[in-house]
C-alpha cells in the first residue's frame, strides 16, 4: 500500500455515527490528516444517539472541520490532493445523491470529486431492508468505482463488546479505501485445528 496523508470522512444523516468516531480515532492514531464533513441530517443524528458532546468529539478528532455547506472548501476540488474518501456511515439519500451526481452539499460534491479523480470511495451504506431503488444506486455507484461496505459485524473476529464490532468495521472499511489500517484490524489467519 501507498502512503496515506490526507483522507476525506462524510457523515451522512444514517444511524451508526459511532462508525465515523471510530473512523476518526484510527486515521489520528495513524497519523493521517482527515477533512470531516457532516450533513444536517448526520448533525441530529449524532446527537441522538451520541449526546450533545459527541460532535464535539467529531472536531477535536478531525484535522480539519469543514460545514457541509462549504462548497469552496478544499475537497470540493479536484486539484486538492486526497488520498480517499469515506462515507460512515452513508445513508441512501447520500447514496443516490452521489450515484445520480446531484452536487448538493460539500459530503456529495466531494464523494463526486473522489469519482472523477479516481480516487477510493468507500460507502458504509445502512438500510435494511433493501428496495430496487437502494439496490439501484449501490449498483450505479460501483460500477463508477465506488466500494459499497455495509458495515456488517466480521464474525468471525470474535468480537466480544459492541466497541470492539464497531473497531473491526471501521478497520475493515479503511482497508478497502487503501488504507493499512495496522494493528486495529483482526485479519483472518485460517481455522485452528
Amino acid at each position: 500500500m501507498k502512503p496515506v496523508n490526507r483522507v476525506i470522512v462524510g457523515i451522512s444523516g444514517a444511524s451508526g455515527a459511532v462508525l465515523a468516531i471510530e473512523l476518526l480515532q484510527m486515521l489520528k492514531d495513524l497519523r493521517i490528516d482527515s477533512f470531516v464533513t457532516v450533513t444536517a441530517g448526520a448533525e441530529q443524528t449524532i446527537r441522538h444517539e451520541l449526546g450533545a458532546s459527541a460532535r464535539e468529539d467529531i472536531r477535536s478528532l478531525a484535522s480539519f472541520d469543514l460545514p457541509s455547506t462549504d462548497l469552496a472548501a478544499p475537497i470540493a476540488s479536484g486539484s486538492f490532493q486526497v488520498d480517499a474518501m469515506l462515507v460512515a456511515p452513508c445513508s441512501m439519500r447520500s447514496l443516490a445523491a452521489i450515484a445520480y451526481g446531484t452536487g448538493e452539499g460539500l459530503l456529495v460534491r466531494a464523494a463526486d470529486v473522489t469519482l472523477k479523480e479516481r480516487r477510493p470511495l468507500v460507502l458504509l451504506a445502512r438500510e435494511t431492508p433493501l428496495h430496487e431503488g437502494h439496490l439501484e444506486a449501490m449498483l450505479k455507484v460501483t460500477r463508477m468505482g465506488a466500494i459499497v461496505s455495509p458495515p456488517v459485524p466480521p464474525f468471525y473476529a470474535g468480537a466480544r463488546t459492541l466497541e470492539e464490532t464497531v473497531r473491526q468495521i471501521a478497520a475493515r472499511a479503511l482497508a478497502s479505501a487503501g488504507i493499512d489500517p495496522g494493528h486495529h484490524l483482526k485479519r483472518w489467519e485460517g481455522m485452528s485445528s
